[in-house]
């Protein structure tokens, strides 16, 4: 139930739509420990695939994701540095992640821009298996 209710909050037009971390009036959801980076478990940040977004620490992941809305190689690990870890991938509705992915943007909350102008919240989640 964490994710119901948040928004995406970080939307960079050919790059990430990014949510999972915040309500729409920008209260930060309260979130367990953070989780070992495991960037190098052979998964690509290709469009449609869902990342851990994370802050400049390897390790400091918690429950916000992104979904790549473009092939973006450079935040695989390289020899000399983490990565961003790929955990799942988007199997229905990537027309509706393309149409968040070109939603004006801004500021909004704590964030200078690329906030989308319009609130986009999450009403449910859930995991399915294949």
């Amino acid at each position: 139930g964490h994710y119901i209710g948040t928004i995406f909050h970080r939307v960079v037009h050919g790059f990430v739509a990014q949510g999972g971390g915040f309500t729409a009036d920008f209260t930060v959801k309260p979130v367990g420990q953070s989780v070992v980076n495991e960037s190098g478990n052979g998964l690509s940040n290709l469009r449609g695939t869902v990342g851990l977004a994370r802050q400049s620490a390897p390790h400091s992941g918690t429950s916000q994701f992104y979904v790549n809305l473009a092939d973006n190689m450079d935040l695989n690990p390289r020899p000399t540095r983490w990565g961003y870890t790929v955990f799942g991938r988007v199997i229905e509705g990537m027309d509706v992640i393309d149409e968040i992915g070109q939603k004006p943007t801004g500021a909004g909350g704590e964030f200078s821009r690329d906030v989308p102008l319009e609130t986009i919240v999450i009403e449910s989640a859930e995991i399915l298996s294949e």
